[in-house]
């Protein structure tokens, strides 16, 4: 979470955008800091994300990136994905899409990005890790916010930029249930030997209400796994990892090709994890002092293929509008420029979950 902030041309003026998103937060941090403000971030993590497959820039996103000067850097740390084949039941090749598919303009490792955002802020911004925001009390001059380990204080802003499951849209705007809505599809995902030695390309087989994603690529000598299938809720999240194997080889039974191999490694793997595909939706992005950036007040879903250029896209919109006005008209004109790019965005999103298995969607 990004805690304090004061603008040194403007005496008292404090902001405070919170919660880190590995891609939102940093980045709107930078523009604050280089607009004068003093800022803190705090991450409930305890130490910086070394996490996560491979992120991609679309369209206006890669000005950002040069806006904030890591374009060369972050280029530097291309995946070289270079397509994607669609296959069959039986694995016998039907179609083939280009690297621009899934990667976008430009792909990189998400923890390339995470350490260079850190590595651009970490000598303006002060960083505060292994902590959380527990509550928030706007007042007239500010919001008082306190934490789960370090002393209270008061900010005249605070920014949710953590997540779909953000703390600060949870305690300034409402329950989770009121803004997430389900895309009709689960899924999990690990890592095994790259046993059909794909070399920098992916692989995907969609079949009916289930799809299995596999791409090889850096270390070569290991095969990231996918298997996704339909869902009516996201309730498997909250399942220990037994019933979620279970049900994804209920999903997955009498599958031929390379299923039951599949299966069994997800069983042995040690980085599996669990998620089901979701968008967040929040009638207005603001509550007062309070505001949203990021996956915490429009995440897109994974399917979109836009959520980091959406993440940093958001940042730089919210940081020129408070360059421009006080924080009112800011927050009012940040949602009037991004909400049409946030929804068509989602409209993506949602059309794609059906490729990868996505049943009925559900509204919020």
């Amino acid at each position: 979470m990004v805690d304090s902030g004061r603008r040194r041309d403007v005496p008292d003026r404090r902001a405070g955008p919170a919660a880190l998103d590995q891609a939102a937060g940093p980045a709107l941090a930078c523009y604050l800091s280089r607009a004068g403000y003093s800022v803190t971030v705090v991450e409930r993590a305890a130490a910086l994300r070394d996490s996560g497959y491979a992120v991609d820039f679309r369209g206006d996103a890669v000005s950002v990136l040069a806006e904030l000067g890591i374009l060369d850097e972050v280029r530097g740390h291309r995946t070289g994905m270079r397509g994607t084949t669609l296959v069959d039941d039986d694995g016998v090749a039907v179609d083939q899409w280009g690297p621009d598919v899934f990667g976008g303009d430009l792909e990189v490792p998400k923890r390339a990005l995470t350490a260079i955002l850190h590595r651009l802020t970490a000598d303006t911004v002060t960083y505060i890790f292994g902590d959380t925001i527990t509550a928030l009390r706007q007042q007239e001059s500010g919001v008082a916010v306190e934490f789960a380990h370090r002393p209270p204080s008061k900010f005249d802003l605070v920014v949710g930029a953590d997540g779909m499951y953000s703390a600060v849209r949870a305690l300034a705007f409402g329950p989770h249930e009121r803004f997430l809505r389900h895309l009709g599809m689960s899924g999990a995902g690990f890592s095994t030997a790259n046993f059909l030695g794909l070399d920098h390309t992916g692989l995907l087989q969609p079949s009916g209400t289930t799809a299995v994603y596999l791409f090889g690529g850096d270390p070569d000598d290991r095969l990231t796994v996918s298997l996704s299938f339909a869902t009516e809720s996201p309730e498997l999240d909250r399942r220990d990892r037994r019933a979620q194997e279970d049900a994804v080889r209920s999903a997955f039974a009498g599958r031929g090709w390379e299923i039951p191999r599949l299966l069994d490694a997800m069983s042995r793997a040690d980085d599996y994890y669990f998620a089901s595909t979701g968008q967040v939706e929040v009638d207005q992005w603001h509550r007062g002092r309070v505001v949203l950036v990021g996956d915490a007040g429009y995440c897109a879903a994974p399917t979109s293929g836009s959520g980091t250029s959406q993440a940093l896209i958001g940042a730089r919109t919210l940081a020129r509008a408070l360059a421009g006005s006080g924080y009112e008209d800011a927050f009012t004109a940040y949602e009037r420029q991004l909400r049409p790019f946030v929804a068509q965005n989602q409209a993506a999103g949602r059309a794609a979950a059906s490729m990868f298995g996505g049943g009925t969607v559900g509204a919020p």
